[in-house]
């Protein structure tokens, strides 16, 4: 039964039900348009709007952050003293660490003396009145941020050091990801209590997925990174808010564990990647799993035609969408170079009714 009338929350929350609704879900969660000034222009030249008119009454999910509000921070560097520089990649670009805090760390207690964040560091009682304004004209999915435990980890102590730690020095990589999630866990419990009841998902993250297969392998993920998002994901739950977790890459080895650690929405589907196939993701685990994501931003996007796109699209509801259990988004950021008209023929044949 289809429900002609909802509100871009009643529509997510009844897809994450696993029922189907006058339209698929739409977001961009953990996403953005690398050249944003494209579709700006193609829009103005083609429609007379711009990308905000656009997006908003197509996007049914919505991202809200509380406002930092801890010891001053050096120009790059957040709050986990990482450092990042921009870094052109011609029409786009990126910011990339620069800088390592804790690259340099060999023991124990020099972990005691790192300046480690504070969730007090957050105005997280100005939340509400953000959610408020966010839903001024219509009542959106409200998302907030969790946290991405290894990932965090090892942007403080370096990719390929913080892998070798797992083998050569599990102590104390496992004594960095315990401080982060304590950081994470204390964070999302205070804008739990504040606002949980307007905020319905809540994002966690670690990319454990490369193009061919896990980074690491599914024994070391299930001993040492694993149980850390069990403890957030608990409180999470205890909150009545759904995780919604994103891993790049070839994660079908991992969606059981995955499902076991609690997370409720797994994003963001890169099926260009070894293995990743949405029929068998839908059957194996559909009962079990909403997802996000999905549209190709590797290979239909930028270098498919419109039609192909809307054919992608079309692909994805009709398997992933089906009986419910789908948010439909691009499997990432979209990149530089995107065919606007790509761009806006995906939101386009997404935001048709059935």
């Amino acid at each position: 039964m289809f429900h002609p009338e909802l509100s871009h929350r009643e529509r997510v929350l009844l897809a994450l039900e696993h029922r189907e609704t006058d339209r698929v879900p739409i977001s961009m969660i953990c996403s953005g348009i690398n050249d944003p000034s494209s579709l700006e222009r193609y829009l103005l030249d083609t429609r007379g709007i711009g990308t905000e008119e656009y997006f908003r009454p197509i996007l049914d999910v919505v991202q809200v952050r509380p406002r930092y509000t801890g010891p001053p921070l050096r120009d790059g560097m957040d709050f986990w003293s990482v450092a990042r520089k921009k870094i052109s990649y011609g029409a786009g670009d990126y910011d990339e660490i620069a800088h390592h805090p804790l690259a340099g760390v060999e023991s124990m207690d020099d972990l005691q003396n790192f300046p480690w964040p504070s969730p007090d560091w957050f105005d997280l009682d100005g939340i509400r009145e953000q959610i408020k304004q966010v839903n001024a004209d219509a009542e959106h999915c409200i998302m907030v941020k969790g946290g991405n435990i290894f990932e965090t980890a090892w942007y403080m102590r370096g990719f390929e050091r913080a892998l070798m730690d797992l083998v050569t020095a599990p102590e104390l990589i496992g004594c960095i990801m315990e401080r982060v999630t304590d950081f994470y866990v204390a964070h999302t419990e205070k804008l739990l209590a504040v606002a949980g009841d307007l905020i319905d998902l809540v994002f966690t993250a670690d990319d454990i997925g490369g193009q061919r297969g896990l980074l690491l392998s599914l024994g070391m993920w299930e001993e040492h990174i694993k149980p850390h998002h069990v403890r957030l994901n608990g409180v999470i739950h205890r909150y009545g808010a759904r995780v919604i977790y994103h891993s790049d890459g070839a994660v079908m080895e991992a969606v059981p564990g995955l499902i076991g650690m609690g997370i409720d929405i797994l994003q963001p589907l890169q099926f260009d990647a070894a293995n990743m196939c949405p029929v068998n993701l839908k059957e194996k685990y559909g009962d079990r799993l909403c997802f996000e994501g999905g549209v190709s931003v590797q290979k239909t996007l930028p270098f498919g035609s419109p039609d192909d796109v809307r054919r992608e699209v079309r692909e994805r509801i009709a398997v992933l969408g089906r009986g419910g259990g789908y948010i439909l988004g691009p499997a990432h950021s979209i990149q530089a170079g995107t065919p606007p008209e790509n761009i806006v023929a995906m939101f386009d044949e997404a935001a048709k009714a059935p």
